[in-house]
């Protein structure tokens, strides 16, 4: 009877020895989901639904991530100023404070776009060559005012990208905001006007980190600010003239070609990085994801990779399109109701590119979608718009991730916004995309190690039910469950 207590407490030791040495992963877990959560800090995990396995692989390392964050356009830059100093700052520490997304990489625009309040040139003043009249008077009160905010907030500071959607009329073919092309006679000049702009906001104290040649190259068919490129005209314009005028006055700057949808975008890299002259001026690519609402091209994103993988690969814009905002109704951003342009507008043959989707799922799968097939940086339209989705002089309407009522001084976060958090605050410019392997398809995830140590890994369910999984780093791993409908970000602090 003593052997049988003795072998029994014995084996009760060795049970507790193990549970003691028994390894857990220290993560933090932050849900955002369609029962309410909204970036909730979770510490307690009930087994629920199915299980998955996640096992994490940093020694297997990809690209290195540029940035995340959205546009600074006049249409949002407006409505800041309509809005109560309150309401201001809280969106602009939202966006770019330590306690909100912490937005790493932005665009604008250069001279007017559609989400500006009219039709306006940085060079007025018609057969002006040397730009002796050219002037950013026209940011003063809006742009320019929110980016110093936002840099004044930004611990970490940010990288801004900008983009014209068209030369002064004076200076194409068909003299119109909208369509036409460059004039031959003026590519020296329309250069020489990114140089102005450069330096013209860098006496405003902003450094302008890269600039794209021109957003959609292919056009928006002549509705609002537009000019066309085909490759080969943008490839001369970059290697003539643009490139050897921003060497030559010493601007520090990135150049990135095409600017534009994916489902074009194999032959516009074949024709940038074709050979060493080419390519000499390009610093990457910019593409942006309208081509389809459920794909988002990984083989295209491959090709483009492969084709230059050494530049960078950065998808300049995305929104909710063609849609008026839902306000104050989280429900209808986790439902599959939107609709974008394609839904009325596309060519039959490419309908199922634009089926109904859910806002939420359409930028969380996008962006895991673009990290997994080595798109370095990802940065969203315009930051803030109003109840009807503008101010618009098209009246284009589109969705943002905030939206205000000035008129009662009303500010909505939508579901969007949270999404967008996910990826922007926990992955940091510098951080290497990492390896995982996944038992499973319900679950998308992808997962970076930033510059601290730190790993961060995002994982959205778009299931119906809940899911548990296993995460495993190294010998480490931690039982997790997410919510059914849900995005969630571990972060799991350097190692000490």
């Amino acid at each position: 009877m003593k052997l049988f207590q003795k072998s029994i407490y014995s084996l009760s030791l060795i049970l507790m020895l193990g549970a003691c040495t028994e390894e857990k992963l220290e993560v933090e877990v932050f849900e955002t989901s369609a029962n309410g959560n909204k970036l909730e800090k979770l510490s307690e995990f009930a087994p629920k639904g199915q299980s998955e396995t996640i096992r994490l692989i940093p020694e297997e390392t990809y690209q290195t991530i540029t940035g995340f964050g959205g546009s600074f356009t006049e249409s949002t830059a407006y409505l800041l100023n309509n809005l109560s100093k309150a309401n201001r700052e809280k969106i602009i520490e939202a966006y770019f404070g330590e306690t909100g997304a912490k937005y790493s990489l932005t665009r604008t625009h250069i001279n007017s776009c559609d989400f500006s309040l009219s039709n306006y040139s940085y060079a007025p003043v018609e057969g002006d060559k040397e730009l002796a009249n050219f002037s950013i008077e026209e940011d003063m009160d809006d742009l320019i005012p929110m980016i110093k905010e936002a840099m004044a907030v930004s611990k970490d500071g940010f990288k801004i990208l900008s983009s014209p959607w068209t030369a002064p009329p004076w200076m194409k073919d068909n003299n119109d905001w909208r369509g036409g092309k460059l004039l031959p006679e003026y590519q020296e000049t329309w250069a020489l006007f990114f140089s102005k702009y450069l330096d013209a906001y860098k006496a405003e104290g902003i450094d302008i980190w890269g600039v794209t040649v021109e957003n959609e190259p292919l056009g928006n068919n002549n509705n609002w600010e537009s000019m066309h490129f085909t490759p080969e005209e943008m490839n001369d314009f970059v290697m003539n003239h643009l490139g050897p005028t921003l060497e030559a006055s010493g601007q520090d700057v990135k150049i990135l070609g095409y600017d534009q949808n994916r489902d074009h975008l194999k032959d516009w890299v074949d024709e940038m990085f074709k050979n060493e002259e080419t390519s000499k001026y390009f610093d990457g690519t910019a593409i942006h994801w309208y081509a389809s609402t459920v794909d988002w091209f990984p083989e295209t994103l491959q090709y483009a990779h492969n084709a230059a993988p050494d530049k960078y690969l950065i998808q300049s814009e995305a929104c909710v399109d063609a849609e008026v905002p839902k306000w104050q109704d989280d429900q209808w951003y986790w439902m599959k109701e939107a609709t974008d342009w394609g839904w009325d507008w596309a060519p039959e043959h490419e309908k199922h590119l634009h089926p109904k989707y859910s806002p939420v799922y359409r930028y969380a799968r996008d962006i895991i979608g673009c990290m997994n097939n080595w798109v370095d940086g990802w940065v969203d339209w315009n930051m803030v718009l109003d109840r009807q989705g503008g101010p618009n002089w098209f009246e284009n309407w589109c969705v943002a991730p905030v939206i205000v009522d000035p008129d009662q001084d009303e500010v909505y976060f939508t579901p969007i916004y949270y999404t967008l958090t996910h990826f922007s605050k926990y992955i940091r410019p510098g951080a290497q995309r990492i390896g995982f392997e996944l038992s499973g398809e319900d679950l998308m995830v992808t997962a970076a190690q930033n510059p601290d140590g730190s790993i961060a890994v995002v994982i959205l369910n778009q299931g119906s039910v809940p899911k548990y999984y296993e995460l495993t780093l190294g010998e480490k791993s931690k039982s997790i469950t997410i919510d059914a409908q849900a995005i969630q970000t571990i972060h799991i602090p350097k190692k000490v």
